[in-house]
């Protein structure tokens, strides 16, 4: 059992274990002495320092994993050893042996020591390895000829970041990231500013004041690097701002789903009071927790990858979950999906095919008769008496569980028969013509007919086991020409006029006297109205 130490490498920490953190040790007391007359040296090895910890930060999966020889083994071999190299006899572009086999893949940064602008085109030259004047070139011809050049630049602009590290610039380059590219890079700058040291001098001695001026303004942040760093620190700003809004989101969805279909889920599990209507509405073999937990899934894996997402805008941090978590919730969210379709698929096939069944029975009822027309409610079901697509579970007087219904729908027409009729017309989904039609027979309605008055049930009842299947009641009244109605007020809301249904009986002639006509009927006691 090795001891682990907590390092902090070019501002990242890492677990590492005892033996591999002296062997990284010793290696850049190896650097540092190879490197001890170099005048650049405390640059360089912050530059290896930070690649190192690039390297690390690319091998760790999780937050807790430990460093151990093998990693500080492929990081050495990665970026050799000091004694490998010659730097002040060898040109920059060439290798050691043990890295020719090892190409380094150039990546897309912006370039910004190379720059007219942002540094994009000599980015864009150094990744696909073409001249930046081809690029510049086409840049110019799709402002002025396209017209969307500027708006195209502008968006790489804030999308490529800028090669700062002399890590990021050997990787734009292509070049292997490794001790001796480092070190002749890092020389490399500090000539340059060593050299543009030595014009300044010379421009001060010589007093050519313009070619001072000039040499300052090449050498300082030009005005367009000013407006894109102010343009990216905008954007940048409105990215926080966008990801502090996806973490409020995410969290404020997460607990209102958590709460509402896990609730349910339970509910169901243990069977509380009032959530007997989920089983009315499922017809699948899944019971209800289930489906509340893969909906709390579906929607929850989302929304948590939608707050990763927000973390990950406004911190620079390493996200909570690594690639392998990431990919199994994504595997998990696809079984779920998977499963809550063919649950949907199961349920909406109970829906899919509808089925009536009709009683028809004589009215006696002439054409020199008076008819009274009156809807019964029942308040032992219900207080209220009106017409409501809605089923509810109710208690029976033998305290049986069963369906309510007021989806009555009451049609009246007339009829050149001398006799009257009703016609009960019994409605029901269900997943086949079989099934539906099962359903619409086991509906139990009344009526009643007693003294020239006909009491019609403003309601309906079935049983549990017949769930919920969009059942309904339409009840058709022929009546013969010549006859008169006269319909209580409690009839209003089950019944309206409509040509779809050829019903005669309008909306507002209750509690008047109505002679029945060929499809329509006149009032024999509404002094306001125009008789015929």
């Amino acid at each position: 059992m090795n001891k682990t130490v907590s390092i902090n490498l070019a501002g990242s920490f890492f677990h590492i274990d005892e033996d591999a953190y002296q062997k990284l040790q010793n290696y850049f007391e190896a650097i540092k002495a190879s490197l001890h007359n170099t005048e650049e040296a405390s640059e360089i090895i912050a530059d290896i320092e930070g690649r190192v910890s690039e390297l690390f930060s690319e091998r760790i999966k999780t937050n807790q994993q430990v460093i151990s020889n093998k990693e500080v083994d492929e990081i050495i071999s990665i970026m050799g050893q000091p004694e490998d190299y010659k730097i002040d006899e060898e040109p920059f572009d060439e290798t050691p042996k043990n890295e020719k086999s090892n190409s380094q893949k150039r990546r897309l940064f912006r370039d910004r020591d190379n720059s007219y602008i942002g540094g994009v085109s000599s980015g864009l030259g150094y990744y696909f390895g073409i001249d930046p004047l081809i690029i510049r070139l086409l840049w110019v011809l799709l402002i002025f000829g396209a017209g969307t050049g500027l708006l195209l630049y502008i968006i790489l602009w804030i999308l490529i970041p800028a090669a700062n590290t002399t890590a990021e610039k050997l990787s734009m380059m292509g070049k292997p990231i490794n001790i001796t590219n480092i070190e002749k890079k890092v020389k490399e700058e500090f000539g340059n500013v060593k050299e543009s040291l030595e014009r300044v001098k010379d421009s001060v001695n010589s007093g050519t004041l313009n070619d001072l001026g000039k040499n300052i303004q090449s050498k300082s942040r030009s005005f367009f690097e000013t407006i894109g760093d102010l343009i990216l620190l905008f954007f940048k700003l409105i990215f926080k701002v966008i990801g502090v809004f996806f973490i409020i989101i995410s969290i404020i969805m997460l607990i209102g789903f958590f709460i509402s279909l896990l609730t349910v889920g339970i509910a169901d599990a243990v069977h509380f009071p009032g959530m007997d209507f989920a089983d009315l509405i499922n017809s699948s073999s899944l019971p209800l927790w289930l489906v509340s937990i893969l909906v709390l899934l579906i929607a929850g894996i989302p929304l948590v990858f939608i707050l990763m997402l927000g973390y990950h805008m406004i911190s620079k941090r390493k996200g909570i979950f690594n690639r392998y978590t990431k990919f199994s919730l994504l595997g998990v969210w696809i079984i779920a999906l998977i499963t809550i379709i063919i649950f949907s698929l199961k349920q909406a096939a109970d829906f899919r095919v509808d089925a009536s069944v009709t009683e028809q029975a004589k009215l006696p009822i002439t054409s020199t008769d008076t008819l009274y027309l009156e809807m019964k409610g029942n308040p032992f079901y219900s207080k209220s008496l009106y017409r409501n697509s809605d089923l509810e579970i109710i208690y029976d007087e033998k305290d049986r569980k069963r369906i309510y219904g007021s989806d009555v729908r009451l049609i009246v027409r007339s009829t050149k028969d001398s006799n009257g009729t009703i016609s009960v017309e019994k409605k029901a989904s269900g997943v086949d013509y079989i099934k539906a039609k099962d359903r619409a027979t086991a509906l139990d309605y009344k009526y009643e007919f007693k003294n020239n008055t006909l009491y019609l049930d403003g309601f309906f009842l079935t049983e549990m086991e017949q769930k919920y299947r969009r059942q309904n009641i339409e009840v058709i009244l022929h009546l013969p020409i010549g006859s008169v109605l006269f319909a209580d007020e409690n009839t209003y809301s089950y019944h309206r006029n409509s040509s779809r249904y050829n019903d005669i009986l309008d909306n507002g002639n209750e509690e008047h006297y109505l002679k029945i006509d060929h499809k329509s009927m006149r009032c024999l006691d509404c002094p306001n109205l125009n008789q015929n």
